[in-house]
């Protein structure tokens, strides 16, 4: 299923992730993936923790309490992206 712009429907984040992953393989033709997993984590990680800091204002208390994580956990990733 590919969105369209005569489909309205927006496509969940999962669907977004396995149309981009079929997109990686499809343009790899035929040569081997490494590292799938932690390139998939981080692609999805960074603009997920934008989002959530910006809905939180920039607050890492709010922030980790939005995804469910301890806030050092969270100021941790918000460095290894380069966010703080």
């Amino acid at each position: 299923m590919k969105p369209t712009d005569l489909d309205p429907t927006p496509i969940t984040i999962s669907e977004c992730i396995k149309l981009n992953l079929d997109k990686f393989f499809e343009d790899l033709e035929g040569e081997n993936a490494k590292s799938v997993y932690d390139m998939v984590l981080s692609a999805v990680e960074r603009p997920m923790l934008e989002v959530v800091m910006e809905k939180a204002n920039q607050n890492q208390t709010i922030a980790s309490q939005m995804l469910g994580i301890n806030r050092n956990t969270l100021r941790k990733k918000l460095q290894q992206h380069g966010l703080i």
